[in-house]
């Protein structure tokens, strides 16, 4: 399981501010980015944040296209062209999970 609670950003107002303001995510736990904007690619940045996270980026069908792993305050994520979706979670969920380009990730309501 990659994460077992997951925030939904939102909408714009949301995504764009993200996770700032928090002082660190919770073992477990994470939040979701879509691509809305109907542009081909998504980056995320950490300007303004007070710790580091792992971004899972995911393409059609939900699949995982590419990890930034422990990205630290203030840098920038890589672009990924043909991503939909971005998974924000706790430095070091990606490895835990063993997380990789190709998996399917499946989301499920909490019962």
């Amino acid at each position: 399981m990659l994460c077992a609670r997951l925030e939904d950003a939102g909408g714009l107002g949301g995504q764009s501010r993200g996770l700032l303001g928090r002082d660190g995510l919770e073992p477990g736990t994470g939040m979701l980015f879509e691509n809305g904007r109907f542009t081909p690619f998504m980056w995320m940045h950490m300007f303004f944040m007070r710790f580091a996270i792992d971004i899972v980026f995911l393409g059609r069908g939900n699949t995982v296209i590419r990890i930034n792993r422990r990205l630290r305050p203030w840098h920038v994520s890589s672009i990924v062209f043909g991503a939909r979706k971005a998974l924000e979670l706790p430095a070091g969920a990606a490895d835990e999970s063993s997380t990789q380009v190709g998996d399917r990730i499946t989301f499920e309501p909490a019962n």
